[in-house]
């Protein structure tokens, strides 16, 4: 895919996690080329913003002018602009370059409180900039100052969409973050309505959601997705950004931006892994230790969040008399049940990433205390009846009910249990290779006392 030209117009965040250091950022992730117009450079961390110096608008000009005439623009936004007179000159550039791609993020106050506008600025933004918007993203604080309304519902998330459609801007994006439930954004374009939801995280660490939301859009837009479709997959990367947003400082921490990059860019090398783990364990001849049930070896990506970034063996792990074998390579997505484990596993401590199933018996509990194993357990008689009857869904909620009381992983979870359910014990660590030590370690110990 052609590189493509990402322009930034905002103020630069001296503490990383927002303004033109979130935007270059996420352009980068998204596979755009970042370019920057910095408006002003503030003296911020997560705990607020300490400072701010406005940059002259005549070098606001000769940045833009030199990106603009030598490089070029498929697509821009802007962040943080200070003044009328700031907001004037970039609206005169906007038009001077043709820049018809243009993600407007109305930044009015920092999330520690700041206001990062003056008052008088609120209205050049309305008459100078909204007219030139492909997409203004206000979220409901902003959409407030914008139409002078009170939000509180999505209905009327969905008039101030209209009134601000009516300033001029193509597409209305009102981010409904600050509300309760599900995180809803509504899209106006003039006809229908657009909702875009996504799960809510109970975190604090959400500073520069809306900079790298807008710049996630402006990238997308760039790279020739209609609105609606660029607009969703911005709204899947600041979800994943949050789902996994840095505990970073004292304050409010930053998103994470790399976490889609990261988790894709570990797929060969989670595979690789996995299958030297299994050649291992054949090599060792575990086959004592596996359930009548048989096995599976898994592997998670970072970030993992389904059962699809979960790498396990397609057929389980099979038990051939003293010998183990296997029917495929790795692969991911082929099983619920280790991944179910896992991906619990990584909620306590997102650095757990693998799990096995090994053959249970009182000697190998005993065994296990002995090598200093850190070993906990669930009654699938405490399981609730709604559990019970989702299958696969019991061994998530053993997982979560142990690790919820727990401020450490173990080394292995078991269960002893049920009508119909074997008992299994399971090795956890935070690769293939050391839950595979551990399994190995214990089935030679096993060997040793069993003649």
């Amino acid at each position: 895919m052609e590189l493509k030209r990402v322009l930034s117009i905002a103020g630069s965040d001296s503490g990383g996690g927002a303004g033109i250091q979130a935007d270059l950022k996420t352009i980068t992730a998204l596979g755009g080329f970042g370019m920057s117009v910095i408006t002003a450079l503030t003296a911020q961390n997560t705990l607020g913003v300490k400072g701010i110096h406005e940059v002259p608008v005549e070098f606001i000009e000769k940045q833009f002018d030199a990106v603009a005439s030598d490089i070029g623009i498929d697509a821009a936004k802007t962040g943080m602009l200070a003044s009328s007179e700031i907001i004037a000159a970039v609206a005169r550039k906007i038009k001077e370059y043709n820049v018809d791609r243009l993600v407007v993020d109305p930044v009015m106050v920092a999330k520690g409180g700041a206001r990062l506008i003056r008052e008088d600025a609120t209205r050049s933004l309305v008459e100078e900039l909204l007219p030139l918007a492909f997409v203004v993203t206000p979220n409901i604080p902003e959409a407030e100052v914008l139409t002078g309304m009170r939000i509180a519902t999505v209905v009327e998330m969905k008039e101030a969409a209209r009134m601000i459609r009516d300033m001029g801007p193509k597409h209305v994006l009102v981010k409904g973050g600050h509300l309760s439930g599900d995180a809803l954004d509504i899209l106006y374009s003039g006809g229908n309505f657009h909702e875009f939801s996504s799960e809510r995280f109970d975190t604090r660490d959400t500073h520069g959601t809306g900079c790298t939301f807008s710049a996630a859009i402006a990238t997308r837009l760039a790279q020739g997705e209609k609105v609606v479709d660029a607009l969703r997959s911005a709204k899947d990367y600041i979800t994943s950004a949050i789902r996994f947003s840095l505990r970073i400082g004292q304050g409010h921490g930053p998103t994470n931006h790399f976490a889609g990059v990261l988790k894709e860019s570990g797929r060969y090398q989670c595979l690789v892994e996995l299958k030297q783990a299994v050649e291992y364990l054949k090599e060792s001849c575990c086959g004592n230790i596996i359930p009548e049930i048989q096995s599976n070896l898994g592997y998670a990506l970072p970030y993992a969040t389904d059962k699809a970034d979960v790498a396990a063996i397609p057929g389980r792990i099979i038990r051939v008399g003293e010998h183990i074998e296997t029917l495929h390579d790795p692969d991911f997505g082929v099983s619920s049940h280790v991944a179910r484990i896992i991906l619990t596993l990584m909620r306590y401590n997102p650095e757990y990433r693998s799990a096995m199933a090994i053959r249970f018996s009182e000697e190998t509990l005993m065994l296990l205390d002995e090598m200093g194993y850190d070993v906990a357990q669930f009654s699938r008689a405490e399981e609730p009846r709604d559990i019970k009857a989702r299958e696969g869904s019991s061994l998530e909620w053993g997982t979560d009910y142990v690790l919820s009381g727990r401020e450490t992983i173990p080394d292995a979870i078991f269960d002893r249990g049920d009508v119909g359910k074997e008992p299994v014990i399971r090795i956890l660590g935070k690769s293939p290779t050391e839950v595979v030590d551990k399994v190995v370690s214990i089935s030679e110990k096993l060997k040793a006392l069993q003649g």
